[in-house]
């Protein structure tokens, strides 16, 4: 007997899977920013050997890395609610993504920032140039511009492993797909949408990263437009 495929079933829901995309993008977008301020500090210390913060951050990088991001997640949601401290689903994935997300970006940074030259710091400093301005301006802009690509795919990476969230009812687009081809039995038409979905979110994602790159990072926008004038 032949399949008829009804894609309309589907769409019907799509209210839910907007929702369901939205909170996907909004926890990107939050653990990327919060964890990326992470990383930035864990990066540096760790390229700079600062004691005791460096070995405190060595280790939280290696529980991380060798750990699964699920398993992570049901820590903080199960676990923490043992120890008295109430949290709720948003909150349990925006935290395990925030930390899941530091650690990878402060190896990230760590290498950008050990790639950049003593000679350029010592120069610095010769020319009366801050100890603010010498960290923005000769080590962190040119680690970042160094690690951008790197950073922009990790980013991406940890949007598509959000999906685990669904696991503790945060109504992503995966607890939405779930929702949708449980009323409707229309597993496969449901499941190539969502597929769909989660490509279209992660090139636009890569490319407004690639746009943040070019404008903020390496500054080439800003410097054109100054050539311009």
């Amino acid at each position: 007997m032949a399949y008829a495929f009804d894609f309309a079933a589907v769409f019907d829901y799509s209210g839910l899977l907007a929702e369901g995309a939205a909170f996907t993008l909004g926890l990107t977008a939050a653990g990327a920013v919060l964890g990326g301020l992470i990383g930035v500090a864990g990066g540096v210390i760790r390229a700079w050997r600062i004691a005791p913060l460096h070995w405190l951050f060595k280790g939280y990088v290696e529980v991380i890395r060798n750990t699964p991001f699920l398993v992570q997640l049901m820590f903080v949601f199960f676990g923490l609610p043992s120890l008295g401290v109430q949290i709720n689903e948003w909150q349990a994935s925006l935290l395990t993504t925030v930390v899941n997300l530091g650690a990878y970006i402060t190896e990230i940074v760590r290498a950008g920032v050990q790639e950049t030259p003593r000679g350029q710091m010592e120069a610095a400093s010769a020319l009366g140039m801050g100890r603010w301005a010498q960290f923005r301006h000769v080590v962190l802009r040119p680690a970042l511009q160094r690690v951008w690509p790197a950073l922009s795919s990790q980013i991406v990476i940890v949007m598509l492993g959000t999906s685990v969230v669904s696991q503790i009812a945060a109504q992503d687009l995966t607890f939405a797909a779930n929702f949708i081809q449980s009323r409707n039995f229309r597993a496969f038409e449901t499941y190539v949408i969502v597929t769909a979905m989660y490509c279209a979110l992660a090139l636009v994602l890569r490319w407004l990263l690639g746009q943040v790159g070019e404008r903020w990072v390496s500054g080439r926008r800003l410097a054109n437009a100054g050539a311009a004038a």
